[in-house]
């Protein structure tokens, strides 16, 4: 019996296989493609986006991940935005840029009119500081992106918006640009409160906003679906919807990628595969977007750490490093040398560490070692710490690092790696366990503050340590008041040519005290189908959906 069932089910099989064939062949690329990866109305008219990033929430009160952050960039707005194309910062839901006290601390933002929520209530300066004021005070993971910057935000009518803030910041409109600052509508989120408490609830399945995108489907780890607003105020997609399909493995999205079950791959895809890609790209028609990304690779060095202590020996472990070497190795040239914690498509970045010790200068690094009293009968001892995913492949960037800083230096310099989970990591990394440790960085915002503040800073010290601040937080521990002075300065200094120039002394402080060595900064890829336009990774790292059609 159990053999006649299983011949009956494989001619079963069989025959909806042939007539699948029949009728998709017949009937157009629609239907052909029609039941991939759970999406049933496939067509033309739609994109089909494949990623292994993950969603852990839909609530932009709650989510700070890069790809989420992507969601967010589609489907809701804020009152600033970057213009297509460039770091430019300009109006979104507000109708202008903002009026700015002398003292810099209050800004008074006019607000637009004429826009619609998903649900099709108002949107207004009332609904704005609602999103606002939630966004602060539910304490969610990005909340003190603005939490620490603003005293207070009021709406003295539905068209105008004033902030008070805690101290002066000349770059503000910009954490008003965050993809989670942005407007939702309160009539679904104001009755996300517990009933016993009163505590703020966050809707980790839900999203209303105001975007050219409104989310008419989730499955969590399974797929997102993002359908074109029919009545948004602004230019309207090209497309008429996008769907989102999560992999859970870069080998199954590649392949996804490769049989056409995905219109788009975005995020992530490993360097090698990246590279296989490239090599079969014009043969299969593909297009490869890339940008500069804002993400940086680097290593946080803990000050307070003996050989660590001394500044001498951290600046010939900067001398010692080749990072050319492992960008083409390793990345395959798909992440670029680093010499500065601030990036190279900020005008403000200078390759401080490429100027004051060069690219595995072997020979300074023993000569400062020699200076600290190291020699090759009595070496200094460094471990280095990184989690498996780090880069990629953690094991193969930590061996490789290890094994040209060794070519480069020889004995006088003993360097040990070793692997812990990036949980496990996180979790004490601030507690100064680790002597130093692999990182990476994608900022908040971006301006080259974001890559300072959160590194250079220390606002509580004892004894020269670091006790609380960025410096802290990263597990470096590095306190010099003069760079926690030329950080505030820089923060309120309004005429750009003088904020330029004291990014430039941070940096030069940054090279000679080194708390941290910059290592590589990474690009950023989305892979397309032959006959898919419009995919472009904007210079905010994001990837516009209303631009792509096939």
């Amino acid at each position: 019996m159990r053999y006649l069932l299983r011949r009956f089910w494989s001619w079963f099989a069989i025959a909806v296989l042939l007539l699948t064939m029949l009728f998709g062949c017949t009937n157009g690329r629609s239907l052909n493609n029609g039941n991939r990866l759970g999406i049933s109305d496939r067509t033309d008219e739609r994109i089909v986006l494949g990623t292994t990033s993950k969603i852990r929430t839909l609530d932009p009160a709650d989510a700070n991940e890069f790809f989420i952050s992507n969601v967010f960039y589609n489907t809701l707005e804020r009152l600033y935005t970057y213009k297509e194309g460039s770091n430019e910062i300009v109006p979104q839901l507000a109708a202008d840029m903002p009026k700015v006290s002398e003292d810099g601390l209050t800004y008074t933002v006019p607000v637009r009119t004429g826009v619609k929520f998903h649900d099709r209530t108002n949107f207004n300066a009332y609904t704005m500081k609602f999103a606002l004021e939630r966004f602060i005070n539910s304490k969610g993971t990005p909340a003190y992106i603005l939490g620490d910057i603003i005293d207070s935000i009021s709406a003295p009518s539905d068209t105008e918006l004033i902030f008070k803030l805690k101290q002066p910041l000349q770059f503000f409109p910009k954490f008003l640009a965050f993809t989670g600052a942005a407007a939702i509508s309160p009539q679904v989120y104001k009755y996300a409160k517990d009933e016993t408490t009163g505590k703020l609830l966050f809707l980790s399945d839900k999203l209303v906003g105001t975007g050219p995108y409104q989310v008419t489907q989730f499955v969590e780890g399974s797929y997102l679906r993002l359908d074109a607003f029919p009545d948004y105020w602004g230019r309207k997609p090209v497309n008429k919807g996008v769907d989102i399909q999560f992999f859970s493995s870069n080998s199954n999205l590649l392949n996804a990628f490769k049989t056409g079950a995905v219109d788009i791959a975005f995020q992530t895809l490993t360097p090698t595969q990246v590279k296989n890609v490239e090599a079969n790209a014009q043969q299969n028609g593909w297009t490869i977007a890339s940008g500069q990304g804002a993400t940086i690779l680097y290593l946080v060095l803990n000050t307070q750490q003996t050989p660590l202590n001394d500044v001498r020996v951290r600046q010939a472990l900067a001398s010692v490093i080749d990072r050319q070497l492992l960008a083409s190795r390793i990345f395959f040239n798909q992440r670029a040398p680093l010499y500065s914690l601030i990036p190279s498509a900020f005008a403000e970045s200078k390759p401080v560490f490429e100027q004051k010790y060069g690219e595995g200068n072997g020979k300074l690094a023993r000569q400062l070692l020699e200076e600290a009293g190291y020699s090759d009968n009595k070496p200094a001892q460094i471990t280095i710490w990184y989690s498996p995913k780090y880069g990629g492949n953690g094991d193969l960037v930590a061996s490789t690092l290890r094994a040209a800083i060794q070519r480069n230096i020889g004995k006088i310099l003993q360097v040990k790696t070793e692997r812990v989970e990036s949980t496990v990591g996180y979790a004490f990394i601030d507690k100064g366990v680790y002597p130093s440790y692999l990182l990476d960085w994608t900022p908040d915002i971006l301006d080259p503050d974001n890559y300072l503040k959160p590194f250079l800073d220390c606002e509580e010290a004892e004894a020269n340590v670091c006790k609380k601040g960025g410096s802290q937080f990263q597990g470096s521990f590095y306190n010099n008041p003069k760079m926690n002075e030329l950080i505030a300065n820089q923060r309120k200094e309004r005429d750009a040519t003088k904020r330029s120039q004291i990014i430039q002394q941070i940096q030069e402080l940054l090279a000679q005290d080194v708390p941290f060595i910059p290592l590589w900064q990474n690009k950023e890829y989305a892979f397309a189908q032959k006959g898919v336009s419009g995919v472009k990774i904007e210079p905010n790292q994001q990837l516009p959906y209303w631009n792509i059609f096939k």
